[in-house]
């Protein structure tokens, strides 16, 4: 039977340092007798160090099973592993001298001996650690072996970030197989500048690392630079710097946040979206409060092939849920998130249905089945001049759909559903704003029945990246040499990242779920300042090394039927106030806006007839009588206006 490779290692391991404990006591005899060439004389002086050299070992063994010194690996030493070694050395010679004393009284043992075996048993017991870290570390190979004339055709590698982080990285680096060379570091501090981190020249700042970076690429080779934590982000070197590097193609690389982080294939770094290069610093929330929510728990998520809804599938499976439900209505994008999951988390538990939120009965079974504890509802038809033409499926997915999963969440005793709105909802002129908004008001109806789920609304802006979104249209634009379209020079949106929107989701679910007794609200997060599309894509273009308007040219094309100029978080009809980090919670000023069976069931009716014009008509009269109910269904005194295309 073939023997272990980890009990082989230990086995030679523990040899190795019987071998040199017994070594240092035969010499330390040796030394202190006086070395003369007579080799007659040293073998009779060494031969009565024996017995002594057995003990040795033995006290040692037995030391350093104590302190648990044997269990330290030597290619990872460290400084917390060279105290255990001195510490159990300096002990092993203590009763090392008690054992001489009781064994002859110490007639034989020189006194000088006890000395030069502590220092030997210690120098050699580091000695070997430190081969096998040299064996093992290739940075630490170069830095012993200078001589050696090779050609590195590693990548240059430049770090950012924190300096404990950046050594932290670089010990990792050079034990792994690596295709990078670090080259500088950018780090905070400027008492740091000019100084060396294992080797590695520290830089004063971005602007010296982007030289270097586009000097190595000058000398024809790749190059890249990584962004090791929050300290600083690729936005801070400016989109001229951004449009060099990535003209030059430099790698721009980050380490995956901690939700991103799941199963054994994931790199140690990955590249950055085009979208994350446009997006402002990302708000960071704490993930205590949403890993509590989702460890351990069945979650469902619908929509889950969406830009949104795979993205809440992968935190949540980085989160530790205990058993995701992937339901959506597309084949292609339902396979391919299913394959992801299991690609990264091969160990979750999972099932996957290709069903659509339009079927109520399908919907039950699968709730039935499944039993989730928390459910995320992102199926949606999202795009605003597609829904105008095309009012009655807007209906039946986004009013009908969100009815649907909400009644079956109550019916299946679900502890918490998240319905994903947007800020579309806000004052809606559009049939797709109008439908969401409706849904916001299915929410709020399901919340006030009998059922014991405790229901959420997430409402943001525009996800930077998501598909149908402004970003990956300006990429095919400028791709193609242009020119980049745009509806109107002064249209304005509120922007976030795809991750941000989901962490954001997450966050306003578990601050709900900390408040089961409290009001239902939409939760919005504080998204800072709006972005002018135009700016939007002056910026992508600098991204790409090109000049706007010379290289590639803007074009306004004029509003869409149902459009916005401007788009709101929060409405007239509406109230806000911060509740958490980053976060608002928005309530209704009349506490009403609740849809009824009847509405739902009449807005089917007239969508299934396929008459987009009666459909679009009935949206907006549903949505008017809806903000003028009171919770008691009573009408109020007034109605709140709303905007029509």
């Amino acid at each position: 039977m073939a023997i272990p490779n980890s009990i082989l290692i230990r086995g030679v391991k523990l040899g190795a340092r019987a071998a040199v404990r017994a070594l240092a006591v035969v010499v330390a005899f040796a030394l202190s007798a006086g070395i003369t060439p007579d080799i007659g004389s040293i073998l009779i002086v060494t031969r009565g160090a024996w017995p002594y050299a057995l003990a040795f070992v033995v006290l040692g063994f037995v030391l350093d099973r104590v302190f648990k010194a044997d269990r330290a690996l030597w290619r990872y030493i460290s400084i917390a592993d060279v105290g255990v070694i001195v510490r159990t050395s300096i002990l092993s010679v203590m009763l090392f001298l008690v054992f001489a004393f009781l064994f002859e009284r110490a007639l034989v043992l020189p006194r000088s001996a006890l000395v030069i075996v502590l220092a030997l048993d210690v120098t050699m017991a580091l000695g070997l650690a430190v081969l096998r870290r040299v064996l093992h570390d290739k940075e630490a190979r170069r830095a012993f072996l200078p001589f050696v004339g090779f050609r590195d055709e590693r990548t240059p590698l430049v770090l950012v970030g924190r300096m404990d982080r950046a050594e932290t990285f670089l010990r990792e680096l050079a034990c792994g197989e690596q295709e990078f060379r670090p080259v500088g570091i950018v780090c905070e501090g400027a008492g740091a500048v000019a100084r060396e981190l294992r080797g590695v020249k520290v830089l004063p700042d971005l602007s010296a690392a982007t030289d270097l970076l586009l000097s190595e690429v000058d000398r024809g080779r790749p190059a890249a630079v990584v962004f090791l934590d929050d300290l600083l982000s690729p936005t801070d070197l400016g989109v001229e710097r951004l449009g060099q590097l990535r003209a030059k193609d430099v790698k721009l690389l980050r380490v995956p946040s901690l939700a991103e982080i799941g199963g054994v294939d994931d790199t140690v770094m990955r590249e950055f979206k085009l979208e994350e290069l446009l997006a402002r610093p990302p708000v960071s929330l704490d993930k205590t409060a949403v890993k509590a929510l989702v460890a351990g728990k069945r979650v469902l998520v619908t929509g889950a092939g969406g830009s949104i809804g795979s993205e809440i599938c992968r935190q949540v499976a980085g989160l530790g849920c205990g058993h995701l439900v992937l339901l959506d209505n597309s084949e292609f994008s339902l396979f391919r998130i299913d394959q992801e999951i299991g690609d990264r988390w091969p160990t979750l538990s999972r099932a996957e249905y290709l069903h659509d939120v339009r079927n109520k009965a399908r919907l039950t079974d699968v709730f039935r089945e499944e039993r989730p504890d928390v459910v995320f509802h992102a199926a949606a038809l999202k795009h605003v001049p597609l829904m105008e033409r095309h009012p009655c499926e807007s209906v039946l997915t986004n009013v009908l759909g969100t009815w649907n999963v909400a009644e079956a969440a109550n019916a299946a005793g679900v502890k918490h559903m998240v319905f994903i709105s947007t800020d579309k909802a806000v004052d809606p002129p559009n049939v797709m704003g109008a439908t969401k908004r409706l849904a916001e008001a299915v929410v709020r109806a399901q919340q006030t029945g009998k059922g014991e789920t405790r229901f959420s609304v997430v409402r943001f802006g525009n996800v930077l990246g998501s598909a149908g979104s402004v970003v990956p249209t300006f990429r095919a634009q400028i791709e193609r040499g242009g020119p980049v379209t745009l509806t109107h020079p002064d249209i304005e949106r509120f922007f976030m990242t795809i991750p941000e929107a989901v962490q954001l989701v997450l966050h306003a679910t578990a601050h709900s779920a900390q408040q089961p007794d409290g009001p239902l609200g939409v939760f919005v997060l504080d998204m800072g300042k709006p972005v002018k599309i135009i700016d939007l894509a002056r910026q992508l273009i600098g991204l790409y090394g090109k000049v706007p308007g010379r290289d590639i040219e803007i074009e306004v094309t004029g509003l869409r039927p149902g459009e916005k100029l401007f788009e709101e978080l929060v409405d007239s009809s509406e109230v806000a106030e911060m509740c958490g980090q980053s976060l608002m919670c928005v309530t209704d000023r009349l506490k009403g806006a609740r849809m009824t069976e009847a509405m739902v069931h009449k807005l089917e009716q007239v969508a299934c007839t396929g008459d987009n014009a009666a459909a679009r008509e009935l949206v907006f009269a549903t949505l008017a009588e809806v903000r003028a109910l009171t919770p008691d269904g009573e009408r109020s005194g007034s109605v709140l206006p709303m905007k029509r295309a």
